[in-house]
């Protein structure tokens, strides 16, 4: 059985986004949007239907399960609040997106619970 990882939270975010944002994901703007090969993108797609968060018919665009969007809008929730807070520090929008990107992901719930009570009260 898969099991959810860094790598695969990062690849649901970006499917989310892509169809959020053009309608679709398909395995070469997903490769392009987070620069990584297409076969890795695959190979990732296999895990996520595997977890049942993503469906593709062969040589069409990919399509998250209504669990897999729920899950990508978390992931996404966390980077977009993370993002905000690190701005508020100061840190570029720039540096704050990879650095968020980094943070989503080992951050406990406490933590970001406390993050979105300080951002909400320094807006």
């Amino acid at each position: 059985m898969a099991t959810m990882t860094q790598s695969l939270e990062d690849y649901i975010e970006a499917i989310f986004v892509l169809i959020r944002d053009g309608g679709s994901a398909c395995v070469r703007d997903v490769a392009r949007m987070l620069d990584v090969k297409m076969p890795s993108v695959v190979k990732a797609i296999h895990e996520l239907k595997k977890l049942e968060l993503a469906t593709q018919e062969p040589y069409s665009s990919i399509e998250l399960t209504a669990k897999g969007r729920r899950l990508a809008k978390m992931v996404l929730g966390r980077h977009t609040l993370l993002c905000s807070f690190l701005q508020k520090l100061g840190v570029s929008a720039k540096t704050a997106d990879v650095d968020a990107c980094r943070m989503e992901h080992i951050l406990s719930a406490e933590t970001l619970d406390k993050i979105r009570i300080f951002t909400e009260k320094n807006k």
